[in-house]
């Protein structure tokens, strides 16, 4: 427990009192790896410079189809993606951001009313918490009662990674969704490394590895997830290159369901999936991964896991699913979608 409280404060004095703004970072580990979508940088333009100038991501997770949703952010900083969601999931939708740093929070409760204003609502849909990501208990966040959960860099900053998961888990309703933007290693990162106050507050110290993040989702009953985005991490510092040596980050962006009912491995059960076109951001394609690309109207052969995140969740009244798993055809064949089919056809299908 000693060591995950300095780990906190640690946390805290780089965020609220070491930075003043993104300039400050001597990674790109908050640089955009997402190409972010029309209506978010819309969104993005009505936020106040401010709460923009403290924002520390590293991604953009904020997916489509957010109207009425309750959403949670972890690690919510001093706010710009809770106002963001706040004008995506619309005035009857709910946005909690929760953090630990009071200089950040202070500006997020600041421009609360700015928002609310500035997007028209008759009263706040935005609230801010002030507490620990691994212990959402006791911030009152009930068991099944968020249907989003999103996070943009923070979870790498946590000591105990395993339990804000779980936490998230707790949280999330059955079919919902935790869409977040992280860094991870390639290789399981030095104990030296991970005490070095810079290394952790530039999200590389505290990185989890690639397979121990698959573990722990495993662990918890979610055995698959999916990534949409990932680059390499770029080091633009020189010492902290040195200090690094050969070890590799990559800064991701990854979305996973709370559903029963997935699988170790992609099945085949003979289903297919057609896009409606229903979403209202992405008419004409849907991306569910960085292999899922679903045309409107053109049906796509997918695994039985893909078929339950299109069934199973919000997504589902924007997909016509055939077939069920009354029937079994061995492994899926995870390969990337052709889209070679001819109309009417079902198109190969890609899992993970």
């Amino acid at each position: 427990m000693k060591n995950e409280s300095s780990t906190r404060e640690a946390v805290q004095d780089y965020y609220g009192k070491t930075l003043a703004s993104s300039a400050d970072l001597k990674t790109d580990a908050c640089c955009s790896i997402d190409a972010i979508p029309d209506h978010v940088k819309s969104t993005l333009c009505e936020i106040h410079p401010e709460v923009s100038k403290k924002f520390y991501g590293c991604g953009s997770p904020i997916p489509d189809a957010l109207e009425g949703l309750t959403v949670l952010d972890l690690g919510c900083g001093s706010g710009r993606d809770c106002f963001v969601l706040s004008r995506l999931v619309g005035e009857k939708g709910r946005v909690i951001g929760v953090d630990m740093t009071d200089e950040q929070l202070a500006v997020a409760f600041e421009h609360i009313p700015w928002h609310t204003e500035k997007f028209g609502y008759s009263k706040p849909n935005v609230e801010f918490k002030k507490g620990l990501i691994e212990d959402l208990s006791a911030l009152g966040i009930e068991d099944n009662s968020v249907d989003l959960v999103v996070s943009n860099c923070v979870i790498n900053l946590s000591p105990n990674k395993p339990q804000v998961l779980s936490e998230i888990f707790r949280v999330l309703k059955p079919g919902g969704e935790l869409y977040f933007s992280d860094v991870f290693s390639l290789r399981r990162v030095p104990d030296e490394l991970r005490k070095d106050p810079i290394l952790h507050g530039e999200c590389i110290s505290g990185a989890l590895y690639k397979e121990d993040f698959r573990r722990i989702l495993n662990d918890l009953g979610c055995v698959d997830f999916r990534f949409i985005t990932e680059r390499p991490l770029e080091i633009l510092n020189p010492e902290i290159e040195k200090k690094l040596g050969m070890a590799e980050f990559v800064s991701s962006t990854v979305r996973a369901f709370k559903i029963e009912s997935l699988e170790d491995r992609c099945e085949d059960y003979g289903q297919v999936a057609t896009y409606l076109g229903t979403v209202a951001e992405t008419p004409a394609a849907f991306q569910l991964d960085d292999h899922h690309l679903f045309e409107k109207d053109r049906p796509m052969l997918v695994c039985g896991n893909t078929a339950a995140m299109l069934e199973e969740t919000r997504f589902k009244k924007h997909f016509k699913v055939e077939g069920d798993r009354s029937k079994h055809f061995g492994l899926f064949d995870c390969e990337p979608a052709t889209f070679a089919a001819a109309p009417g056809e079902a198109s190969d299908g890609g899992c993970c």
